[in-house]
C-alpha cells in the first residue's frame, strides 16, 4: 500500500479568534471553516492534513518536531512568530520538506515591523494578502510541489 504525502497545516497565535478578531484585516472566516475547507481539499488531491493551532511557540516547535520524518510538506501561518521567532525557522528547517509560509493580510504593505520574515529564507514560497484563500492557494502550490 502507498503511504499517502502527508502536509502539516500550521496556525500561529492568536488565530483561533479568526472570523472575531480586526475582520477588516482578516476577514470573517473561522480557523475552523480554514481547516474545514483545507481538508476537503487535501482529501480530494489523495493526500493527508494534519492541522495544528497554538498560541504558544514552544508548542508549535514540538509539533513540528514530532513530524521529523514524518511529514512531506508543510503550509505555515506563523502570524506574530513570522517576525520574532528563530526557534520557529529552525523547527521548520530541520524537517527538511518544502515549506509555503501563508497569510491572510499582505505583511509586505502593513507596520513595518511586519515586513520581516524569518520563515521566508526557508521557504519554497510565500503566499499573503489573499484572506483565507491564502491557504488555498498556499495547499494548492503543496499539492502542485508534491503530486506533480
Amino acid at each position: 500500500m502507498t503511504r499517502l504525502k502527508h502536509v502539516l497545516l500550521i496556525h500561529g497565535p492568536n488565530l483561533q479568534l479568526l472570523g472575531r478578531r480586526r475582520t477588516e484585516v482578516y476577514g470573517t472566516t473561522t480557523l475552523e471553516g480554514i481547516n474545514a475547507r483545507a481538508q476537503k481539499q487535501a482529501d480530494e488531491a489523495g493526500l493527508r492534513l494534519t492541522a495544528f493551532q497554538a498560541n504558544s511557540e514552544g508548542d508549535l516547535v514540538d509539533f513540528i518536531g514530532r513530524h521529523l520524518g514524518e511529514a512531506d510538506g508543510a503550509v505555515i501561518n506563523p502570524a506574530a512568530y513570522t517576525h520574532t521567532s528563530v526557534a520557529l525557522r529552525d523547527a521548520l528547517e530541520a524537517l527538511e520538506v518544502p515549506v509555503i509560509e501563508v497569510h491572510l493580510s499582505n505583511i509586505g504593505a502593513r507596520e513595518s515591523f511586519r515586513r520581516h520574515s524569518y520563515i521566508a529564507p526557508i521557504a519554497v514560497g510565500s503566499i499573503a494578502g489573499f484572506g483565507a484563500e491564502s491557504y488555498r492557494l498556499a495547499l494548492d502550490a503543496m499539492i502542485h510541489i508534491l503530486c506533480s
